[in-house]
């Protein structure tokens, strides 16, 4: 059975840095169709923090998660990208002749000359905690991200965890619930020392309550709704906070899916590339972003750009054989049409 599109690379994944590949890849005038599961653009950033700030992208001191994806949106926009979204890239078949056909589980099939890879952490979901009848209260009380601060205004609040996304989300919310209570096993957060010590401010200011070392012990309520959340002490010392609203963040749970099954060199969900180029095993699949493991990898926004620029040059001979690539800043090209 033929494809029902051909283009000259696909791009799976949807977040900034598959979106960005996009960019890099219209610059050299290759045409990008991109696929996500999800049924929007933007990957994380658009579906666990899209008002979570960031601050170590180049030139936006503070930029919004959900505004760096419409920038994105808007510099890959000259290029026209197809977008098949709300469906998963299921089956990587060779083509006849080169390249590779993308099939998804929506009956897409793409051919192409290239596929990059910038899934992410692949699928994922939360590590939910081992509370018994956490699920009655998911939704309503209990919530593994954050998408409108303003629906936890005035809330009493617990937070549980050690980790980057506990202590941002910490920050983000002290301002706004009427309680912040912060629940951590161990008094070290794994997070920057920076936020750690503005964190340890708001606490010597009263402005949120420190509850270490405790871990989450049971939750108590009815029809969905909170009323307390009990953390224990390792020696069983109970402690019984009042809240309205759990924000248990214990890291996301990594799954692949049929990328494992792609005949690509893997490492603990992770694909191993070429740091020079981001290929991978397979020839004309390459990885950008978090899925890509090389030695020294940094798992932050701006190296999966640079990422995805070093692909998109290594990809260039694929989609244009026995051409050369004269590279030119974009200062001198500016924004090149594809005809």
């Amino acid at each position: 059975m033929s494809a029902s599109h051909s283009t000259d690379v696909v791009i799976i994944g949807a977040g900034p840095v598959g979106l960005f590949a996009v960019f890099e890849c219209g610059m050299l005038k290759m045409r990008a169709h991109v696929v996500d599961a999800l049924d929007t653009t933007g990957g994380q950033c658009a579906a666990l923090y899209p008002e979570k700030p960031i601050f170590d992208i180049p030139a936006y001191p503070r930029i919004e998660a959900a505004d760096l994806i419409r920038k994105l949106e808007e510099q890959v926009a000259p290029f026209h990208p197809t977008y098949h979204l709300g469906q998963q890239v299921d089956s990587l078949t060779p083509a006849a002749g080169g390249g590779w056909i993308v099939a998804t589980t929506a009956g897409t099939r793409i051919a192409c000359k290239a596929v990059v890879i910038a899934a992410g952490v692949g699928a994922f979901g939360p590590n939910r905690p081992p509370l018994a009848g956490i699920e009655q209260y998911e939704g309503r009380s209990v919530f593994y991200l954050v998408k409108q601060r303003e629906d936890f205004r005035g809330k009493r609040i617990v937070i549980a965890g050690g980790g980057d996304s506990a202590v941002d989300w910490t920050l983000l919310l002290a301002e706004l619930a009427a309680k912040l209570y912060v629940i951590h096993r161990r008094p070290k957060f794994r997070a920057a020392p920076e936020s750690v010590a503005r964190i340890d401010a708001l606490a010597k200011a009263g402005k949120i309550e420190m509850v270490v070392p405790y871990q989450l012990a049971r939750l108590e309520g009815s029809d969905g709704r909170l009323a307390a959340v009990v953390v224990a002490t390792l020696d069983g010392q109970e402690r019984r906070l009042e809240a309205d609203l759990l924000l248990p963040f214990f890291g996301l749970a990594m799954n692949l899916g049929p990328i494992a099954q792609w005949g690509l060199n893997l490492d603990h969900n992770h694909i191993k590339v070429d740091p020079a180029s981001c290929a991978t095993s397979q020839a004309g699949i390459f990885a950008i972003g978090d899925i890509a493991a090389y030695p020294g990898k940094l798992k932050l926004i701006l190296a999966g750009f640079s990422e995805a620029a070093l692909a998109a040059h290594a990809l260039y001979p694929l989609v244009h054989p026995g051409e050369v690539l004269h590279f030119e800043y974009s200062t001198t090209s500016g924004v090149p049409g594809l005809e």
